[in-house]
């Protein structure tokens, strides 16, 4: 009788091979409590049963003894069409054809693509023979499946697809780990749960909660009202809260104790910028105390993970590393473009952890940086989580986006689909506010310059690294004088940045030209900020700078300006104009009534169309009533950012170079490239291009550039790729 296995080893009397049938009840067995929690625990384990039947052939078995390659998913996906009922089966068939090349585009009846389902469905493979090991299977596969949690329209449909095909790609994964490699498989799981989580963040809060100012007093009431809004049922909630009115940590009280009363398991932070990720995990790490180390997962990295040897990582490392492929820490830091383009991702290593965003409380800091050319599939996604996974999503953010239901954003929310957890924060507002917002017109750089030398304390925030180099430069030399920009380090930023904090609180000369990066969660309160035009939610952010700590015996001053270099075109120079217009309309800039105008007006100019400009909702709905989805189109189209960037690492100090000497003769630079992502500057690919093209740039194992040349790498501006001739970068935006 012939044996059948799912996997091979080295061992060549087949001792260590993993039996076929053990692998599908394995795998099954754990998708089936992945789905429970979608309540479709009989749709996992037929996923489970259903995707290696194709390794009942004899070519499969040749295969796992060096034969050629064989599409073994395809028999399983046809399996399950032939085996349920009409459309439920179509269903679990992109889930089981996809578990390993990724979702397919759905295609027409006839398959003219090979690679779609039709196409694939419609050709035979692979030729299974009906033995009785086989048919044993098929007698297991649940036939009566219930009604997937789904609404009426294609969009909800092709997201439960995503939701089971996350939940297969897990289980097969895991399974397969903890047969091949159990070490691996015993450094996951084991973390803390969100009651001692919770038990430990709120011993930290009642240790630093103070009533000794005005403004620690309204935070101190802000935390109490996150912490008595837990106990609502879960659903969609703003946070809506001034800026310095301490909501990173408010936010993170009302998730876990959101969490512990609703037995939800567990919090995603998302973030708009990669640049707070590490100081935002950092911040939970200390408030969660001693269980924050292992509890705290940051998911990002400018380098792709890899799991070429591991013999040089701790097992804190490794264990981070591997909670990072599927997100099964209680707490995990990513980013908005890692939590997007996961949920409308096609490949299985992006949405694997897909699955674990059911009954979790997904936080969404600063809201209003949602980009609106894809604001309705971001909805969309939003809804579907919360209507149908038992989630939680808050909108977290002190210029609340206008995001209900209206002419201008028919994919809004309803009314009472919002809840807000302060819902005095005007009070608030007016309690908290610190600084006058006056707008000046256009200055000319030597009138910026002559504003900013002015002050013994001043920043100035402006939307070009040009313009800030420009402007660094026109001010000279001088005591405290600082320039910020993305084209710095982290590591080098940091520096900078610590002195900067350094002379403000000494009362030195202290004077900073910087790009928008110090808008995002950097903790600097100067008396005066200077910000060039921008949207609105922008010059917030820039006046959360300003007199943050509300110290001064009168309120901080921003002025906005209208730079002589004009605004850069496209999104940004649209919503200046909005900007504009809501400074005209309003004395109070930053006043929620100003704030919710300004949205409106942006949403109104951008249109129905604007907000999926991509087509993404409307190519999902085009064929749904056959079933037929486009999830590789949609895969590559939805983007959040411009992916067109890459790594540079600089050699800053000595701990740089000390990488990458390493890097240069590890054997396995993976963790290398991990220890040295604070000296990585990003920068578009044609400039890498041309770096390299005038050899100031080395590339080591492949993948890693390093510059080798320090003449262009200041200790001021940090990378300066124009210097000498290398190209104009009047368009970069930071």
């Amino acid at each position: 009788m012939i044996k059948y296995f799912a996997h091979s080893t080295e061992a060549s009397d087949k001792s260590g091979w993993q039996p076929l049938d053990q692998h599908l009840e394995g795998v099954a067995s754990r998708c089936r409590d992945f789905t429970s929690r979608f309540g479709v625990e009989s749709w996992g384990r037929a996923c489970g049963l259903l995707h290696d039947l194709g390794k009942f052939s004899h070519e499969f078995q040749a295969r796992l003894e060096g034969g050629r390659r064989v599409d073994h998913a395809t028999a399983g996906a046809r399996k399950a069409v032939e085996l349920l009922r009409p459309g439920l089966g179509r269903l679990l068939a992109y889930v089981v054809a996809g578990h390993h090349s990724g979702l397919p585009d759905g295609g027409v009846d006839g398959g003219v693509r090979r690679d779609t389902l039709s196409g694939r469905l419609d050709r035979e493979r692979v030729n299974v023979p009906e033995i009785q090991e086989f048919q044993s299977v098929l007698n297991s596969v649940p036939t009566d499946l219930p009604r997937p949690p789904i609404s009426s329209n294609g969009f909800s449909c092709a997201f439960f697809i995503r939701m089971l095909f996350s939940s297969l790609v897990d289980a097969d994964f895991l399974d397969t780990e903890a047969w091949l490699a159990r070490d691996r498989a015993g450094l996951r799981g084991g973390y803390p749960t969100t009651p001692e989580l919770l038990k430990n963040l709120d011993r930290y809060l009642d240790t630093i909660c103070r009533c000794d100012t005005p403004v620690n007093q309204r935070r101190a009431e802000i935390l109490a009202k996150c912490r008595d809004a837990a106990i609502l049922r879960p659903g969609i909630f703003s946070l809506t809260v001034p800026t310095g009115g301490g909501k990173t940590l408010s936010s993170l009280a009302f998730a876990l104790r959101h969490a512990t009363l609703h037995d939800l398991e567990r919090v995603v932070y998302a973030i708009p910028y990669t640049s707070i990720i590490e100081q935002s995990a950092a911040v939970f790490r200390t408030a969660l105390g001693e269980l924050g180390l292992t509890a705290v997962l940051e998911h990002h990295s400018n380098f792709q993970p890899s799991v070429e040897d591991e013999e040089d990582e701790t097992s804190l490392a490794l264990r981070m590393r591997l909670a990072a492929e599927n997100w099964d820490a209680p707490v995990v830091v990513t980013t908005n473009v890692q939590l997007f383009e996961s949920l409308f991702a096609s490949r299985g290593s992006r949405c694997r952890k897909l699955h674990n965003l059911v009954r979790s409380v997904v936080i969404l800091d600063e809201a209003q940086t949602l980009p609106t050319f894809l604001l309705q599939p971001c909805l969309s996604a939003m809804r579907e989580l919360v209507a149908h996974y038992g989630a939680t999503i808050v909108l977290c953010t002190a210029t609340q986006p206008a995001l209900r239901r209206a002419h201008y954003l028919p994919c809004g929310f309803a009314d009472d689909e919002v809840r807000e957890i302060v819902p005095n924060h005007q009070e608030f507002y007016e309690a908290l506010r610190r600084v006058d917002v006056t707008h000046a017109g256009e200055l000319s750089d030597e009138q910026v310059v002559r504003r900013v030398s002015a002050c013994r304390q001043a920043l100035c925030i402006v939307n070009t690294r040009a313009h800030a180099r420009r402007l660094y430069e026109a001010m000279g030399p001088g005591d405290g004088h600082f320039h910020l920009s993305a084209l710095m380090c982290p590591a080098h930023r940091a520096e900078k940045l610590s002195a900067i904090r350094d002379r403000l609180a000494t009362g030195e000369p202290c004077r900073v030209i910087s790009t928008q990066l110090v808008e995002a969660g950097v903790d600097v309160d100067f008396p005066f900020v200077l910000r060039a035009a921008a949207g609105i939610d922008s010059i917030a952010q820039a006046a959360g700078r300003c007199n943050r700590e509300g110290k001064l015996p009168v309120h901080g001053e921003v002025t906005v300006f209208d730079p002589e270099c004009g605004l850069p075109a496209g999104y940004f120079r649209r919503t200046a104009d909005v900007g504009a217009l809501t400074m005209r309309a309003f004395t109070d800039l930053l006043s929620p009534d100003a704030i919710r105008h300004y949205f409106t007006q942006l949403y109104s100019f951008e249109g129905a169309d604007g907000l999926d400009s991509k087509e993404i909702v409307q190519r999902i709905e085009k064929d749904a009533r056959s079933l037929s989805f486009p999830f590789r189109e949609i895969a590559e189209d939805f983007r959040l950012i411009d992916n067109d960037m890459d790594s540079v690492i600089i050699q800053w100090d000595e701990g740089a170079r000390d990488l990458i000497r390493e890097l240069r003769h590890t054997n396995s630079p993976a963790a290398v490239a991990r220890k040295l992502q604070r000296y990585t500057v990003q920068i578009y690919r044609r400039t890498l291009g041309e770096l390299k093209a005038a050899r100031v740039v080395e590339t080591l194992a492949d993948r890693f550039h390093v510059l080798s040349n320090d003449c262009i790498y200041d200790d001021d501006l940090g990378l300066c790729p124009e210097d000498p001739t290398f190209r104009n970068p009047e368009a970069d935006i930071v």
